[in-house]
């Protein structure tokens, strides 16, 4: 069962739709226009219910098959804000907002599920009801969680749920998808290293923040180094370091250091928060001088779910005619908050030959449009065929 006909012929549409939303970009929950288009759109095209302010922003629009003997309902999730990036693709619709750019393709996300939840407006061809949902503030916001938070799964009865990303790098139209733990926690953590600043001619009358941050920094990457267990996925980055002066002739009075925790498992994220409080406040003993260290729980490890996870394959092999298996992401994704919540899976589509998804050049390729609708339509005929 190759791509559907009516998304190739919805082609030229559905990409329009997508290069209006790349040429506005939004951040986390501020799709307010973005959020308006969605709800316009399903209106036009007869959707039976639209809620809108859904984890603040989100949109949910609901669609009933021809019948309704199975009492099943699917939800298919897609994201819609972009990312802090000044895009530098050139393209004739680039962002008009200066310092924002769908660098990670949820325009594309957005509108492959439009075209998906137009086809299955228009033709209805299943036995249930499908629950279509845009989400704000997959980038950091925790979107998916406030959307869960008000009760979406509840209210619409949704009892699966499946959702997609494209992929640069991997041919353009094609899936890989994996069972089980997929793409990773992500925590952060802020450090502050406090001393005693003064004089850098008169190093032995002050408590050197410099070099107790220093040693932290390198101290950090022995918890992937001599604590985990070598076979176990871990990240410990710090990426900022920053003194409370900048002077060549000072030494600071404190330091803030910032980084990100990846794990796959949550045995290995509960020992990356407890020793990354260990190692600084051993550090900071050992020199005199204090820390105060601060764990933030991000998104959790995002897991599909086996029955599901096998289902989407067949449906995606079904149209591309293979499906590989892809590899552990240690990025982070919060689908993970829907698939706590229920069953589902999700599944990458390939974007081509592109720069990389958080690049100011990315770009999605709308030649990926018609195996995108086409695998979220067949989601839910096959799941709920018609009676």
């Amino acid at each position: 069962m190759p791509v559907k006909n009516r998304f190739a012929e919805m082609q030229d549409e559905i990409t329009a739709w997508r290069r209006d939303i790349h040429q506005h970009p939004e951040i986390l929950f501020d799709t307010h226009r973005t959020s308006a288009l969605v709800a316009e759109k399903l209106e036009a095209f007869g959707c039976d219910e639209i809620a809108t302010g859904i984890g603040r922003t989100g949109v949910v629009g609901v669609i009933k098959g021809k019948s309704d003997t199975s009492g099943k309902v699917i939800g298919l999730r897609a994201d819609m804000d972009a990312l802090p990036i000044h895009e530098q693709t050139g393209l004739e619709y680039a962002s008009k907002t200066d310092g924002a750019m769908h660098a990670c393709g949820h325009d594309g996300h957005t509108a492959m599920l439009l075209g998906a939840a137009k086809y299955l407006a228009e033709t209805r061809n299943f036995d249930g009801t499908v629950v279509v949902i845009f989400q704000p503030a997959e980038e950091g916001g925790g979107g998916g969680r406030e959307m869960c938070e008000d009760g979406m799964m509840a209210r619409w009865n949704i009892q699966e749920v499946y959702g997609m990303h494209n992929w640069p790098g991997r041919p353009v139209g094609s899936f890989a998808i994996r069972t089980g733990a997929f793409f990773a926690a992500t925590d952060q953590f802020d450090i502050t290293f406090e001393g005693r600043g003064g004089h850098a001619a008169k190093p032995h009358e002050t408590i050197d923040t410099t070099v107790m941050s220093a040693q932290a920094v390198l101290a950090l990457q022995s918890i992937a180094a001599r604590n985990a267990d070598p076979i176990d996925q871990i990240v410990v980055s710090v990426t900022s370091f920053a003194t409370s002066s900048n002077a060549f002739n000072v030494i600071p009075q404190s330091v803030d250091l910032k980084g990100t925790v990846r794990t796959m498992d949550p045995a290995v994220r509960d020992l990356a928060e407890r020793r990354i409080k260990e190692i600084c406040s051993g550090i900071a003993a050992t020199f005199g001088g204090t820390v105060n260290v601060r764990y933030h729980r991000g998104y959790p490890v995002m897991v599909n779910h086996d029955e599901q996870t096998e289902f989407a394959a067949k449906v995606a092999a079904d149209i591309a005619g293979s499906c590989e298996e892809a590899p552990l992401v240690m990025g982070g994704e919060d689908f993970a908050f829907m698939l706590e919540e229920r069953p589902g899976a999700y599944i990458l589509v390939g974007n081509g030959d592109t720069a990389a998804v958080h690049h100011p050049e990315y770009n999605f390729t709308d030649d990926a449009i018609p195996a995108g609708c086409s695998w979220w339509a067949e989601i839910v005929e096959q799941r709920m065929p018609a009676a």
